[in-house]
């Protein structure tokens, strides 16, 4: 059997057996049910809150993280066994821990930085935090996967940031490179799962392998409708990473050792949600996406970034508008001016003519405002399409882009889809650790989990 079959094979077994952790022993997600009025009651934890789930896996252990200014728990500050501050102000995973006594040794960050003050794009500097004296690597800009050297003291990792539902959204990518790094070193890693907040929808082109690249790495559609933690199990279980690992006899032991000792993959899952649950982030998730209509509004406004539309850089309401400085997109007019969010805007130093978008909010993903514009554009004889190159990696395909020059109607361009979005629906399914509506029953997570097992244990034989 091939080397690289060997350690998938460790890591999805070890992901199907461990969707979370209580103590020390290896038990399944906790499937229960509720109804509408039970779950509005409960309180949603976030992975990261439910220490008695994994903290029993980092002690005596060398920790790095992967956090950004997302990693907050929103709860009472404990040092050792002592509550030292009741009120409810949110604490950092990476203070959190260390309160803990936790051994943390290491921070790794995302685009946007530590801090998650970086505007999109921006080359992120290895740095020390001041705060905690940690040594932070970035994982954004030349270096997008951990090193070796990165790794070098780390016995196990932790990774918990704030996604948006949006294959576009880097924060992905970068856990996949954390997946890999971690699988060729053969470390554990533990995803603390947070709500999707455009989890109910899933839609849009599936991405096709050409048009693969950091702001899209998988055959999922725009909108997948999953957390990071389901994805994370969806990234191991389909088999999608390439490893560098070790060839021989060394490997499999090593592997069959930490399958012994310690999954190599754990998902603490959120409590008390489910996908259509509104949740308002706590936190902004990058500097452009400053509140939750941005976020809404941005699976179907990133798409004119690859255009000469601007989204509202360099103003107050990013991704909350759109505008152009002849194009007359809208009644208002806005100025453009870089700030630290956005160094070097689109039209910088120009006035906008611009709509404001959270006057008719849309969620999910609305065609139709790109079929608008780009009618506008035709009509004037201005190129539309700016950076068509970009445009099909963000979609994924260039059969939108081509859809759209053709004039085809968002009904049939969202039609096209529907074949490949019943294929994804299906083969996500697995993977899948909340139901869609709180009135919902889930599926037994348990006879999911025996199917996966059962499935790999064929395919190893």
């Amino acid at each position: 059997m091939r080397i690289k079959s060997l350690l998938t094979f460790a890591l999805l077994l070890s992901a199907a057996i461990t969707l979370s952790v209580s103590g020390h022993a290896q038990t399944v997600t906790r499937a229960k049910t509720h109804d509408k009025a039970e779950v509005a009651e409960s309180r949603l934890q976030v992975g990261a809150a439910q220490f008695n789930e994994y903290l029993p896996l980092l002690e005596g252990k060398r920790v790095s993280l992967v956090v950004n200014q997302s990693s907050i728990i929103e709860s009472p500050i404990i040092k050792g066994s002592a509550v030292i501050n009741s009120s409810p102000e949110p604490t950092h995973l990476v203070d959190a821990l260390l309160n803990r006594d936790i051994n943390v040794v290491s921070i790794m960050s995302p685009e946007h930085g530590f801090r998650g003050k970086a505007g999109a794009g921006e080359k992120i500097d290895n740095d020390v935090d001041v705060k905690t004296g940690l040594p932070i690597h970035s994982l954004y800009g030349k270096t997008k996967k951990p090193t070796a050297d990165m790794l070098a003291n780390t016995d196990i990792l932790v990774f918990d940031i704030q996604d948006v539902g949006v294959r576009f959204y880097t924060y992905l990518s970068t856990l996949h490179y954390v997946l890999e790094a971690a699988a060729e070193a053969h470390i554990p890693v533990i995803v603390l799962d947070r709500p999707n907040p455009n989890g109910a929808f899933t839609d849009g082109p599936i991405l096709q392998s050409d048009y693969a690249s950091f702001v899209g790495m998988h055959a999922i559609p725009v909108l997948h409708g999953m957390t990071l933690g389901e994805l994370a199990l969806m990234i191991v279980g389909e088999q999608w990473m390439t490893t560098d690992a070790i060839e021989g006899k060394q490997l499999a032991q090593q592997v069959n050792k930490h399958m012994q000792s310690q999954a190599l993959l754990t998902v603490i899952p959120v409590a008390n949600y489910y996908k259509q649950m509104p949740y308002s982030l706590p936190v902004a998730p990058s500097p452009n996406l400053p509140n939750d209509a941005a976020i809404a509004l941005y699976p179907t406004l990133c798409f004119f970034e690859g255009t000469d539309v601007s989204v509202g850089r360099g103003t107050n309401l990013p991704f909350q508008l759109i505008g152009h400085p002849v194009i007359a997109l809208g009644d208002e007019n806005i100025d453009v001016v870089a700030n630290q969010a956005a160094s070097s805007p689109k039209h910088n130093n120009t006035t906008l003519k611009a709509s404001f978008m959270t006057d008719a909010p849309i969620s999910g993903l609305n065609i139709d405002v790109l079929l608008d514009a780009y009618a506008q554009f035709n009509e004037q004889g201005i190129g539309f399409f700016t950076r068509p190159d970009f445009f099909d990696k963000l979609a994924g395909t260039d059969s939108l882009r081509q859809a759209i020059i053709a004039g085809k109607t968002s009904t049939q361009i969202q039609a096209s889809w529907a074949e490949g979005l019943a294929t994804f629906k299906q083969l996500r399914s697995p993977y899948l650790l909340y139901q869609l509506m709180a009135s919902e029953l889930p599926d037994d997570v348990k006879s999911r989990v025996k199917t996966i097992n059962m499935k790999v244990a064929t395919h190893y034989e």
